[in-house]
């Protein structure tokens, strides 16, 4: 899966280095040319890394410093490209993460590319939910145990469906094998939502370090398509 970025910006010189550069690294861009039409993008669209155009473009500082403000895009990469006018800490201080100068060469493009990839992939873990069925057994504070199995997964929870009820706010113990990489994981979660038809949804509340770079990693690997994109769990938690 590949990751999604906006520029916003008029320059063609810009954009005939950046294209390249963010192909190199399997990020797809979508181009905006003015502010007003960039705004309703981050507004409605979710964006890995956002790159703004802030001293050739009118009004570009000011975008740069709504991307905080929106819900969607509060926490996506930023980068600022800056001609002179603004300061590199006037960019950071404005919400950047990075700082690109014009003109551009492709192989600062590319450094900093490289440098922010991580960032990129892990805010797309963070809100992906990653569709696979996965074996869970469930254990309450009541010590009942129930079977389930896993609809999506991400990195802060899961959505499952089970034979059962689960009550909004439980706590509870999970123990999962995360296919493909035959890793067990047991970890405490809180029921967030129970919809009484077999359907809840469970946020993951005291994840062992070990357990959270594990899922982690896994997630990133589906993501990378390192992984099957939908994997089937045949395996039952012990």
């Amino acid at each position: 899966m590949n990751l999604d970025s906006l520029l916003i910006s008029g320059d063609a010189a810009l954009l005939g280095v950046l294209r390249p550069a963010l192909e190199n690294v399997s990020v797809d861009v979508e181009v905006c040319a003015e502010a007003k039409p960039g705004r309703d993008l981050l507004v409605k669209r979710k964006y890995d890394a956002v790159i703004i155009d802030c001293d050739d473009l009118p009004d570009g500082v000011d975008l740069l410093r709504g991307i905080r403000q929106t819900q969607s895009n509060a926490r996506s990469v930023a980068f600022a490209v800056v001609n002179g006018k603004t300061t590199t800490q006037e960019a950071f201080q404005s919400g950047a993460n990075f700082v690109l100068q014009k003109p551009l060469t492709p192989l600062h493009a590319t450094r900093c590319l490289n440098a922010a990839l991580n960032f990129m992939v892990r805010e797309q873990r963070r809100y992906c939910r990653h569709p696979v069925e996965i074996p869970l057994r469930i254990a309450l504070a009541d010590k009942q145990e129930l079977s389930a199995t896993t609809t999506n997964v991400s990195e802060g929870g899961m959505a499952i469906r089970l034979v059962g009820k689960l009550l909004q706010g439980a706590q509870a113990q999970l123990r999962f094998t995360l296919p493909g990489a035959n890793i067990s994981l047991e970890l405490k979660g809180k029921v967030a939502w129970a919809d009484g038809t077999g359907h809840a949804g469970i946020r993951f509340v005291e994840v062992p370090q070990s357990s959270q770079y594990q899922l982690e990693k896994w997630l990133t690997d589906c993501l990378r398509g390192e992984l099957p994109e939908r994997l089937h769990g045949n395996q039952t938690p012990r």
